[in-house]
């Protein structure tokens, strides 16, 4: 029987894959991969293009944390919660940024091109402890979203490489098109706590055929770090606006504080 239109033979396909696997055994050996991060090579084990040594060497928030803001306590009261408006209902982060090799990590996602990081951190950011009203209630992921000049340079929203995985994690949507920025904003790097809030100010809004559908909702805001929160608050602000009943953050990083313990 001759073969349908289309297929190839079992032979053909074999020695198609045969020579697949040589070419990638070739390019491995002239170009064997190295991660991203430490740029040392990667084990056979390593999954993605973190190895498990950087990934070991990310520094964890350490415990005793709020319960609510997930920041490290230190036996006084929270420093971290009045920064936050009482219908934010938890904030959760993994790591210390930098510390470790979390700014290589991140780096590497923002910075040099490598989205597919952005794996590795959700399913690290997927496996934080969150109050069990989070977990009952969130209903979909958001992203903080990027200005358009900057996800053109970069190529991608890493916020939302990371929603995206997220949501898979969880089992819920990924409602990110919802929200968008309505103006660029210089960096936040360099200015003042002051200076990023007056900077981000009424610089996001929700989509208005989006409105209907996110009221009474609680949303889970994603964003890579958490600096002084002027960002991540404006962007709950403007959910809150348009009927968002609570919004909880999560990010792979966040800046320690003065005095923070390490």
């Amino acid at each position: 029987m001759r073969p349908s239109s289309g297929a190839l033979p079992a032979a053909h396909r074999d020695l198609g894959a045969l020579i697949a696997g040589g070419a990638r055994a070739i390019f491995n050996l002239l170009l064997p991969p190295a991660c991203v991060a430490c740029l040392q090579l990667l084990d056979d084990g390593d999954r993605g293009p973190v190895c498990g040594r950087c990934w070991s060497r990310v520094r964890a928030l350490p415990a005793p944390r709020c319960e609510r803001c997930g920041h490290p306590a230190d036996g006084y009261a929270c420093r971290l919660c009045p920064l936050f408006p009482p219908w934010v209902r938890a904030l959760r982060a993994v790591c210390w940024m930098p510390g470790g090799r979390a700014r290589d990590v991140v780096h590497a996602l923002k910075y040099a091109g490598w989205g597919s990081v952005a794996s590795g951190m959700a399913e690290r950011m997927a496996q934080l402890e969150w109050p069990s009203d989070v977990i009952e209630e969130r209903t979909a992921v958001i992203a903080v979203p990027l200005a358009a000049s900057r996800e053109r340079e970069r190529g991608y929203n890493q916020s939302e490489l990371l929603a995206r995985h997220l949501a898979i994690h969880w089992n819920v949507p990924d409602w990110s098109a919802a929200l968008r920025r309505t103006r660029a904003t210089r960096t936040q790097t360099r200015l003042t706590p002051e200076a990023r809030t007056r900077n981000v100010a009424g610089a996001f809004r929700v989509s208005p055929t989006e409105s209907c559908s996110l009221r009474g909702t609680h949303i889970v805001l994603v964003d890579d770090v958490l600096t002084t929160g002027a960002t991540v608050v404006a962007c709950a602000a403007a959910l809150r606006a348009a009927g968002v009943r609570v919004v909880s953050i999560v990010t792979f990083g966040r800046a320690p504080a003065l005095g923070d313990p390490s």
